[in-house]
């Protein structure tokens, strides 16, 4: 819906009724190069229809024909005396009309005209080429005329020299611009005479031709969708882009754009801001504040050439603005340019998400080597780690006549079965939040209570020693195998601390470590030989057996309970 379809148009005082006229005037400067564009392009559709009889070309003068004749309407609507200045003229729409509404015919005109002048065979036909100028030549002017009009409307109240006189300092009055059209077009008409081998282009077609910046070739793989609620515009820009190698997707308004933006992958967004329903601006907002769309880079369009439009958008999170009608080195600068930070931008991110992924498999493998408190601490820089610890857990198990049993199988097959037995131990290890120091051999070693301390820790020790007992049994049957273990346990003291510069070690030294060793090798097979001091802290959950006084090396007569179960 136009500026002027309503009827709430604030009346202007007596005293303004020469503005009315002045008005009504500068519509009839406009209407005369509309007038203009449309009888050149009748002629130019009676001559292609002739000579040319291409269904393509023939279209887009349709195009631009039906363009002018929206032009003409809405000037004639706008400008009338009678239907626009009865009710008075409200200037702050006004401006919004020249600005927008009356811009997109002339967009329209220009775009397909420039297009139909590069598909034209210009020797061939210089007689169309020579009318396809002029009516490029009458938009240009049309369009200067109507940025002088919405100068004039936003600087209504005063009297400046530009509004009091548009007509001679411009030289945009009816005569002079018809005169200037056709001063131009006959220079044109005599050089393509002089000259018929010659390729006949107005000054900007050439400009573009001669220094049109080159789409990078990456950047041609590029899908961009092209938001627009006018077909003429979506039209004109798309076969822009198809040009250029892209590839290009089409939406009529914010809510279908938003759908294909979820459903689909793009590389950019051209998103138009006037539309109806929803404008670019709340289409931008929604998708700066989608998680999976806040990184898609938008270009906003428009014919509103307002910095504070301009600088809105860039706050709002867009790259960049384009304003219609879209020049063709400043549309592939910018396309580019935000292409090339996008890629940047995206390669950025995979090497930041490789770089995460390396360091989360660092730590992964820091973590198999060393204990989390211990790694977080090294993290941070700390140099000697060594700990004392009043009283811990220490757990040995070791597999009964498995170096025998080494020496008749092959290294894989020795490998497989042990792994398969210290998998279901690692397991268990974590089941009951304790810390594996260690693998020797057959022989397997943890702690409970360093380095993080916790009260139970001989509780949690006793707990794992149990359900090893029977994972190994159950191991046994599915693999058919006769897999025997001692375990021993001891409770006591310990220093604790990371060994080595190169390939660190988490280990645990002091007389602790030595007696639970001892409690292991000098154990029963299939049971769980406890220490003296174990058992005073788990003997009211625990059911143990006296198993006496033995003999232990470097230490000896020690009493000793065998762990049989929970109570």
């Amino acid at each position: 819906m136009s500026a002027f379809d309503g009827g709430s148009l604030e009346p202007l005082g007596d005293g303004d009724f020469s503005q009315e006229i002045g008005l009504v005037d500068m519509g009839h400067d406009l209407l005369t190069p509309t007038s203009t564009v449309i009888a050149y392009t009748e002629m130019l559709l009676e001559y292609a229809d002739e000579h040319i009889k291409d269904p393509e070309f023939i279209s887009d003068i349709n195009k631009v024909l039906t363009a002018g004749e929206q032009l003409s309407t809405l000037i004639t609507q706008l400008f009338s005396k009678k239907e626009s200045f009865q009710g008075g003229v409200d200037l702050e729409s006004l401006d919004v009309y020249f600005r927008h509404d009356l811009r997109t015919p002339i967009n329209a005109i220009l775009g397909y005209g420039e297009m139909l002048l590069e598909d034209i065979d210009q020797d061939a036909h210089p007689e169309a080429c020579v009318d396809l100028q002029k009516i490029l030549t009458t938009a240009r002017r049309l369009l200067t005329l109507i940025n002088d009009l919405s100068y004039f409307s936003r600087n209504s109240g005063s009297t400046s020299p530009k509004s009091k006189n548009i007509d001679n300092e411009e030289n945009l009055d009816s005569n002079s611009a018809s005169n200037e059209v056709s001063n131009e077009a006959s220079d044109v008409h005599t050089s393509a005479q002089e000259k018929p081998n010659d390729t006949v282009l107005p000054s900007w077609n050439k400009y573009e031709q001669n220094n049109t910046l080159p789409i990078d070739i990456d950047t041609q793989q590029a899908s961009l969708l092209l938001v627009d609620d006018k077909e003429a515009n979506r039209d004109l820009l798309s076969r822009r882009l198809y040009k250029e190698g892209f590839r290009v997707e089409l939406a009529e308004n914010g809510r279908q754009a938003l759908q294909m933006l979820h459903d689909m992958d793009f590389d950019l967004v051209l998103l138009d801001i006037i539309m109806p329903e929803m404008d670019g601006y709340q289409v931008l907002g929604e998708i700066k504040r989608d998680e999976q769309l806040c990184r898609m880079p938008v270009i906003m369009i428009s014919a509103l050439d307002e910095i504070d439009s301009v600088v809105r958008c860039i706050e709002m999170g867009a790259e960049d603005y384009l304003q219609k009608p879209f020049n063709q080195v400043i549309l592939n600068a910018k396309i580019s340019a935000t292409l090339e930070r996008k890629r940047l931008r995206d390669r950025e991110r995979d090497f930041l998400k490789k770089l995460q992924d390396e360091q989360e498999k660092s730590e992964k493998l820091l973590l198999n080597i060393l204990p989390q408190p211990i790694a977080e601490r090294l993290k941070k820089g700390e140099g000697t780690i060594a700990d004392s610890y009043s009283e811990v857990t220490v757990f040995f198990s070791d597999l009964v006549g498995f170096t025998e049993l080494s020496a008749g199988i092959s290294a894989s097959a020795l490998v497989e079965k042990l792994n398969r037995i210290f998998i279901a131990f690692d397991k268990l290890t974590e089941k009951y939040g304790l810390e594996k120091i260690k693998t020797i051999g057959d022989a397997y070693m943890l702690v409970g209570g360093a380095p993080t301390p916790r009260p139970d820790h001989a509780e949690a020790v006793a707990n794992l020693a149990l359900d090893v007992l029977k994972t190994l049994e159950n191991l046994n049957e599915e693999n058919n195998e006769n897999f025997r273990v001692r375990i021993g346990i001891h409770t006591g003291p310990i220093v604790a601390g990371v060994m080595g510069k190169h390939k660190f070690n988490y280990d645990l030294w002091g007389d602790t470590v030595n007696i639970a060793s001892r409690m292991e090798s000098q154990g029963i097979p299939d049971h769980i030989q406890i220490s003296e001091s174990t058992y005073r802290l788990i003997k009211d959950k625990f059911v143990c057996e006296l198993r006496g006084p033995i003999d232990i090396k470097g230490k000896g007569k020690m009493v000793t309970y065998i762990l049989q179960g929970k109570k």
